[in-house]
């Protein structure tokens, strides 16, 4: 195995993602061409094109990396950087050329800081996202615990974004199923956010990780946590939105992860459900495909053949071996009152000789009786 990145090469991915707000598209585009050290030494310096110091003039002087790095190890973090050999490299791709894609805010990360000992790679190889309302129903929080389980359960890791709701509501289906989960924040590494959901970070990040792109004791903001979707989306092949508004964090994470090109279920809920408008705004424009069960996400989002669903099982009428001729026949027989076969000819439609023929057959199979009166349906012989 290629060993990790030395730290040299961390301290100055450190600085940088310190000094550029993600998702610093235009620092990044220097790293490929200049290299990590080389970027970090031109920027603090101020010798760089002026995208470039537009980006980092603010806090180029903020040269905290070796501080960072320390909060990070308090914490119980590491900085995994893309010379690491477990850098999840083939689920960010996708968001190499986002511009192409018309993908808002995306671009790719510097670098994760991450909590928890799980291999990535093992991790994300077969990864979804599942997300939704942060002020989500009873049945929100019910279909999002299930799917959190179900898809654990079958060996997929469930990546969301540790908030209230559906997302907390997923990792904990998913830690109740003994497989890990990731949790993507919008804030430092060492910031429980939401502070309700402390003790659920602390079991994720035993079992999984919880990883950000931001440094230490960046508080939690609103464009943070739009532009931490985009990495929601990006780590996992699919995107299930269990229950999303109109306009809301979840429906932006399906948008990008459909112009990403990854595949984007929603869950349908009640149409008076203000929580559910997203979810079918998603599935009427052809964005989203409908996920009714874990086993349907499953069967869209696994190996090729691995998860396929059983068909239903519709109930089964006592008329359904019946040929068509011998079915209009049998509806045209009534249960209290006989026919004759002329009147179950002329009823049914069916020539006279075709319906004398077929009548014997419907009683040997219990579905026609004879009486002194004429034919009739036989009793629990119904449709």
């Amino acid at each position: 195995m290629t060993a990790p990145a030395d730290e040299e090469i961390r301290l100055a991915r450190a600085y940088l993602m310190r000094v550029a707000e993600p998702p610093a598209l235009a620092v990044h585009a220097l790293v490929n061409v200049e290299g990590a050290l080389a970027a970090a030494d031109r920027i603090r310096s101020g010798d760089v094109p002026p995208i470039v110091l537009g980006d980092t003039d603010a806090r180029r002087h903020l040269d905290l990396a070796g501080e960072d790095l320390a909060a990070a190890t308090k914490a119980g973090a590491r900085l995994l950087v893309p010379e690491d050999p477990e850098w999840p490299a083939w689920q960010l791709l996708c968001l190499a050329a986002p511009t192409d894609r018309g993908v808002r805010g995306a671009g790719q990360p510097l670098g994760l800081w991450v909590r928890g000992e799980a291999p990535t790679a093992d991790v994300f190889d077969q990864a979804v996202s599942v997300v939704g309302a942060r002020a989500a129903t009873g049945y929100g929080d019910l279909v999002a615990a299930e799917m959190g389980y179900g898809l654990s359960s079958a060996g997929m890791t469930v990546v969301s974004g540790a908030a209230y709701g559906i997302d907390g509501a997923a990792h904990r289906g998913a830690l109740r199923a003994g497989g890990p989960t990731v949790a993507v924040l919008g804030c430092g590494i060492d910031i429980p956010y939401p502070a309700g959901h402390s003790s659920l970070l602390e079991s994720i990040a035993n079992d999984g990780l919880v990883i950000s792109e931001y440094p230490p004791g960046t508080t939690p903001a609103r464009h943070r946590f739009l532009v931490r979707n985009r990495l929601i989306a990006a780590l996992s092949s699919a995107t299930v939105v269990v229950e999303a508004g109109e306009r809301s964090g979840a429906r932006n994470t399906a948008t990008t992860a459909a112009a990403l090109g990854k595949i984007v279920l929603a869950v349908p809920g009640p149409i008076t459900s203000a929580m559910s408008v997203g979810c079918h705004d998603l599935l009427r424009t052809g964005t989203a495909t409908l996920a009714g069960s874990v086993a349907e996400v499953l069967e869209t989002v696994g190996p090729v053949g691995e998860h396929l669903r059983a068909p239903g099982k519709a109930p089964r009428r006592r008329t359904d071996g019946l040929g068509d001729q011998a079915l209009r026949v049998h509806e045209a027989l009534r249960r209290e009152v006989g026919a004759s076969v002329e009147e179950i000819a002329v009823g049914s439609g069916v020539p006279l000789e075709r319906a004398r023929a077929l009548l014997p057959e419907l009683e040997l199979t219990g579905h026609a009786e004879r009486h002194e009166d004429g034919w009739r349906q036989a009793k629990g012989g119904g449709r």
